[in-house]
């Protein structure tokens, strides 16, 4: 009997062990990075008969990473701002911009480009092929004429997918540790600004784009665990005769990427950097829903007081309105 008592709680008890490391597995915590990918900005001169054009497309992704470096979720999107200019240097202002994602079907690729399914629904396919996947897995997914393989082809995913592992790999390699479980939601979002400055015959003129992106996990409550912002700007600048003047031979590097080269220590007084400003920020995120993060800006565009406090003093418009598209 005393045997039969001593066999029984020694099963017990690795059933309890087995149950417990279940757990423990279920809910350990994951590395987390976000990366922005840009693609090289093209442009057009404009002519009696067609304007000047300028385009870049920014590209965001967010990724979990567990404890044997295999990507457990991820999230993308891509912002596409395309901006133009006429023949006599003046700037033209677009109504608004919407990510590929937020297009949904009017995106019109099913429509217009005879593809089997829209943008949204072949990032969604190509998420569900990184899942599980090390970066050097990802990064074999490209095939010729940067299209996916056999297996990313098969699970629906049918466009050119190098900015996708691009913007993977920044955000791979970007991975930290975290609070952030798997049973969180990732997003990413992204809001563009524009500005338009019209040529004269002493200075070019300038349609430019600023694309906010906010990455982050989110639980079941809608809550932030935690965040990663980043900027882009791209200024497309153009001569009082609509011929494009950017250098498009020049790579774009996010505000983030750009580190402290980015000059507002050295340049503009600032006690902090762009990206520990931005860091700030992310980490007043923490905690709040899409409603409490808008809370973080005053009237005048810039952080409340505990904010700006916190070390984020800049304007925290294009930030807020990024992070508000997570509710």
């Amino acid at each position: 009997m005393k045997k039969f008592l001593s066999m029984t709680l020694v099963a017990l008890l690795i059933v309890s062990m087995f149950l417990m490391a279940g757990c423990g597995s279920k809910n350990a915590t994951l590395k987390f990075g976000a990366g922005v990918y840009v693609s090289t900005p093209t442009t057009t001169d404009a002519t009696a008969d067609k304007e000047g054009t300028g385009k870049v497309d920014v590209t965001v992704a967010a990724v979990t990473v567990d404890a044997d470096g295999k990507i457990v979720a991820c999230q993308l999107d891509t912002m596409s701002n395309s901006v133009s200019f006429d023949k006599d240097g003046k700037a033209i202002a677009v109504e608004s911009f919407k990510t590929k994602y937020e297009a949904g079907k009017d995106y019109n690729m099913v429509t217009y480009g005879g593809a089997k399914k829209e943008w949204f629904e072949q990032a969604d396919a190509f998420e569900t092929v990184v899942a599980g996947k090390t970066l050097d897995e990802v990064k074999a997914l490209v095939a010729e004429g940067n299209k996916g393989n056999s297996d990313v082809v098969n699970a629906g995913c049918t466009i050119m997918i190098h900015e996708f592992v691009g913007a993977i790999e920044k955000a791979y390699n970007a991975a930290k540790d975290s609070d952030v479980i798997a049973e969180n939601t990732l997003k990413v979002t992204a809001v563009t600004e524009q500005t338009c400055t019209d040529a004269t015959a002493e200075k070019d003129g300038s349609n430019k784009v600023t694309t906010t992106v906010f990455a982050a996990a989110v639980d079941a409550d809608g809550k932030v665990v935690t965040a990663s912002s980043d900027c882009v700007e791209v200024s497309f600048t153009f001569s009082k005769k609509g011929a494009s003047t950017l250098d498009t031979t020049k790579a774009v590097l996010s505000k983030k990427e750009q580190g402290t080269n980015y000059g507002m220590v050295t340049y503009a007084g600032s006690a902090k950097e762009w990206f520990e400003q931005a860091a700030a920020f992310d980490a007043a995120c923490v905690g709040k829903t899409a409603t409490e993060i808008k809370a973080l800006m005053a009237n005048d565009g810039k952080g409340v007081e505990d904010l700006q406090t916190a070390g984020c003093t800049i304007y925290v418009t294009g930030f807020v309105k990024a992070a508000e598209k997570i509710g």
